[in-house]
């Protein structure tokens, strides 16, 4: 194979895997479109972020709290109607490869005026959230 033919392989191949990669969603990005849904209590648009088979566990638990779609949505279904002011502001966040580690702040949890600090580690796969992990006092 002459130099021009392996050169324009090696641009071809560069570019696929480019391509590749400028289309894969940033993980944070994902992450920040369902906080975003979060603080405007729209649960369709909160809903939309994750996988049908999402689950929703307690940090050190085997069993989750919520399995599936159905169950998450419920689960804050219930959250943002009893929480008209509810806003979490992230404090800290971390990106470790497909995880998004947040350290937030939430106001007006039902009805509540102090703030709870909590972890929520997201992982995320085909740019949904497969899991979700609170960890809380």
């Amino acid at each position: 194979m002459s130099p021009n033919k392996i050169s324009l392989l090696l641009i071809f191949s560069f570019l696929v895997c480019f391509m590749n990669f400028a289309q894969k969603t940033d993980p944070a990005e994902i992450i920040q479109k369902n906080l975003d849904a979060y603080n405007k209590r729209d649960i369709d648009e909160f809903m939309a972020s994750f996988k049908d088979s999402i689950a929703l566990y307690s940090h050190g638990k085997s069993e989750p709290i919520a399995q599936g779609k159905d169950a998450v949505r419920s689960l804050y279904q219930k959250l943002f109607e009893a929480s008209p002011e509810l806003h979490s502001t992230i404090l800290h966040r971390a990106v470790i490869g497909n995880q998004v580690i947040d350290h937030e702040s939430i106001t007006g949890r039902k009805g509540s005026s102090v703030p709870v600090e909590m972890v929520m580690i997201y992982e995320v796969s085909e740019e949904h959230i497969i899991r979700m992990t609170v960890v809380k006092e």
